[in-house]
């Protein structure tokens, strides 16, 4: 088994290279912002700009601290495989629970491993809001393979609208089109979920 670095010491090796304590703003809203390890190696000097009281120098001294953390293999996450809908509902399984209708995008590289996982869009699902230049937009930034979307449907039942196949087929037919394939889109709601692959829309 592979000894992987965990949270803690992770953060305690970025607070010692920025000076900074282990409660300040900076290291909170830094692992607030990108919960997991994976996500904050992706981090960019235009991300971390946006936080306050990051400017360009310290975002700087952050990417480059980052990325000798890079060459040390230990500091990569044992990253969540996906090889069927059943995996990506068990790691997805939490938008059961949530109040509002959420669109999220899952990453994968070439073996199928999440990469990142993002909340692109809040609200109903309609194609004029999910558009696939904001949906892909990440996806293209980090070079990945394949993605997979999903959303929730607080009323609790998982059955797909004709605005969801609607949007299904659009992203499936964008991803072809931008080389990352769509593998799925999954529905989660009332602790069951439906695949719209398995439904035949992608």
């Amino acid at each position: 088994m592979k000894n992987f670095i965990d949270k803690t010491t992770f953060q305690s090796l970025l607070t010692t290279t920025l000076r900074e304590k282990d409660d300040s703003y900076i290291v909170s809203e830094l692992f607030n912002r990108y919960p997991s390890i994976q996500e904050l190696l992706d981090v960019t000097e235009e991300e971390l700009v946006a936080i306050k009281g990051i400017g360009n120098v310290k975002a700087q001294q952050i990417v480059s601290a980052l990325r000798l953390a890079r060459l040390n293999p230990v500091c990569a996450e044992e990253r969540f495989t996906i090889r069927s809908p059943e995996d990506a509902y068990e790691y997805l399984s939490d938008m059961q629970y949530l109040q509002r209708e959420e669109f999220v995008v899952l990453g994968l590289n070439t073996k199928n491993e999440i990469m990142f996982k993002k909340t692109v869009f809040t609200g109903s699902l309609n194609s004029s809001i999910v558009h696939p230049r904001e949906t892909f937009k990440e996806l293209i930034r980090r070079s990945c393979a394949s993605a997979i979307v999903a959303h929730n449907h607080p009323s609790g039942s998982p059955s797909p609208s004709q605005e969801d196949v609607h949007v299904t087929k659009r992203l499936g037919e964008a991803g072809k089109v931008l080389g990352i394939e769509v593998l799925d889109h999954l529905i989660i709601a009332g602790g069951k979920y439906i695949s719209l692959k398995e439904k035949g829309y992608l």
